[in-house]
């Protein structure tokens, strides 16, 4: 159980960079884990080979040991370069664990509550520019058996809109629900983009067409402001995929700023944090769904959470993604009924071709967001990542 050697390799995948951690024990058992941040992966690399020769001898059995003294011994706690390494080395400390106790990951969050996970589709909309293009990709989307769907039709917007572009993003969601009738699931995107009075009329806009959230409204860290906007608007708020520990969601809740938890397991500490961030949604019965726009190692890591979680009752799937995906990753989902479904097998349930892997080294790539350029998410070859049942 104990760790013999860490490595990590930075993988590109066109919108940004996989940081995979590799932990090995002593009896050659492998561990994997993954985290991203966009434009600065170099510095969650560097992190992570500072801090793991200081690992190497641990018990892996001591996980939330180890992830509480990484964070003490930093001095500064958190923050979103220190929270990504420490997510990787955490989820494949979490994975390498139970590899060697032989059973599925879920085993060790508490057991498994369902088999099957309702997801929505992201990235469903790759290359749409009109309302007319996003309708038709929508019916598609629909048509393969996806029941939830989310974008940001924003656009390259910050902090404020005048009225025509409010109308015209508004334009964009009335085409897609008129396109897949009332019964589908629709979440807008904000990006963190707005100023609380712009965020309250864009939520007030959104109110006719019955969103089942509207996400991060206006930016991170502000937690009192998010709750302004909640309280002004008709529809649920959701947000916390850019929170970096667990006292960064105390803070949206504690505030009242949210009605949807989003943490990611990438970016807020891993398994070990994961872990409390759940006993506080599932004492408030506050629904959480985690941010999972990212790759395989993450996606695993969020399904075995949503196996094992009462408060997790839906996940976020990217619908395709580069074709090199498949070839690093033997991931074994399939997909059915609009859910997932995972193999039983042992930690995570996957394996990484490193050798592969490295033929896709980091490149690095600019931030979309606020360039009008955010349907160019995947390349022209992207292809689904999972099986079709």
């Amino acid at each position: 159980m104990k760790i013999k050697d860490i490595s990590s390799i930075t993988v590109d995948n066109f919108r940004t960079n996989w940081v995979f951690v590799v932990v090995t024990l002593e009896d050659g058992t492998r561990g994997y884990g993954e985290s991203t941040l966009i434009g600065t992966e170099t510095a969650v690399a560097a992190i992570i080979a500072l801090w793991s020769e200081r690992l190497i001898g641990q018990s892996v059995l001591d996980a939330a040991v180890i992830q509480a003294s990484l964070q003490r011994e930093s001095y500064w706690l958190t923050g979103p370069v220190m929270s990504a390494a420490l997510s990787a080395l955490d989820i494949a400390i979490w994975d390498a664990k139970a590899r060697a106790l032989d059973v599925p990951l879920y085993a060790l969050l508490g057991g498994r509550v369902r088999s099957r996970i309702p997801v929505y589709a992201n990235g469903w909309y790759v290359g749409a520019k009109t309302p007319a293009e996003f309708a038709e990709k929508a019916v598609s989307i629909v048509d393969r058996g996806f029941r939830a769907l989310k974008w940001d039709p924003f656009g390259k917007a910050y902090q404020t809109m005048n009225r025509r572009d409010i109308n015209a993003s508004m334009e964009y969601v009335a085409a897609v629900r008129a396109a897949v009738g009332p019964d589908v699931d629709l979440m807008i995107e904000g990006h963190g983009r707005f100023n609380v009075n712009t965020a309250i009329e864009i939520g007030r806009a959104l109110e006719e067409f019955r969103i089942s959230w509207f996400e991060e409204p206006i930016p991170p860290g502000r937690p009192f402001e998010m709750a302004e906007v909640r309280r002004a608007v008709n529809v649920p708020i959701a947000a916390g995929e850019r929170c970096y520990s667990r006292f960064d969601v105390a803070n949206l809740v504690q505030a009242r700023a949210v009605d949807v938890l989003q943490p990611d397991i990438v970016h807020i500490g891993g398994f070990s944090e994961m872990v409390l961030v759940n006993g506080l949604a599932d004492s408030l019965s506050l629904p959480m769904v985690p941010h999972n726009p990212n790759g395989p190692v993450c996606h695993a890591a969020s399904m075995h959470m949503a196996m094992a979680w009462d408060a997790m009752g839906s996940l976020e799937i990217m619908v395709t993604d580069v074709p090199w995906r498949r070839r690093i990753a033997d991931e074994g989902c399939t997909f059915r009924d609009g859910c997932l479904e995972l193999s039983d097998r042992p930690g995570l349930g996957l394996n990484l071709d490193l050798d592969e892997a490295r033929k896709f080294p980091y490149q690095p790539h600019a931030l979309r967001h606020f360039s009008g350029k955010l349907t160019n998410i995947r390349p022209p070859d992207a292809e689904a990542w999972y099986d079709a049942a």
